[in-house]
């Protein structure tokens, strides 16, 4: 699935940065290095130079969101745990589930209990997920169920190459419409 993403949308310091589309690994994968530079360059200044910041955990939601999109986990971690929101607790969850602490991941995603994001979700992947299985099947609920999801992926990373596939995919679309919404939140959009 061709994704239509488009990171140069989200102001010249994100599109540097996003300028690679990336299908992750469910895991951690190995750290992007080639994309640390930029990453270690991005303020709230700096990544939203030009745009008025008037919701600083979410632009800080999404320069967490973009070490993840480049497998910097610690990096991350580190900046979506000091964001206490139902977002920051997302991005939270995600990162967990990638390390893979599942168990952790759940933790953090009760904390965000059903969050703006979900049907949007819901409705991108439940258009993919269809006629992919019964194990498959929890990624056509709606609202979205990031605790099924959460299971998904650790039957993925144990071994069942096609749900690591889809769940990989899924998990492109997820990343994606939550940064899209961090980043409207940030700057009031």
């Amino acid at each position: 699935m061709a994704s239509s993403f488009d990171g140069s949308a989200y102001g010249e310091a994100f599109g540097v940065v996003l300028a690679k589309s990336r299908l992750n690994p469910l895991d951690g994968g190995d750290a992007n290095e080639a994309a640390k530079p930029g990453l270690e360059g991005l303020s709230l200044d700096s990544a939203f130079k030009g745009e008025p910041v008037l919701d600083e955990d979410m632009a800080s939601a999404c320069i967490s969101a973009v070490w993840l999109y480049h497998n910097f986990l610690d990096e991350s971690h580190t900046l979506s745990q000091q964001i206490d929101t139902p977002t920051g607790s997302f991005w939270h969850g995600i990162m967990h589930r990638r390390e893979p602490d599942f168990s952790n991941s759940k933790y953090w995603f009760q904390k965000v209990n059903d969050h703006e994001t979900f049907p949007a979700i819901s409705k991108a992947v439940s258009r993919i997920a269809t006629g992919k299985g019964a194990e498959a099947a929890v990624l056509t609920n709606s609202p979205w169920d990031p605790f099924g999801f959460v299971d998904l992926c650790e039957a993925g990373l144990n071994g069942n190459s096609a749900l690591d596939e889809i769940c990989r995919t899924v998990q492109q679309i997820e990343w994606e419409i939550l940064f899209d919404y961090s980043y409207k939140k940030a700057i009031g959009k």
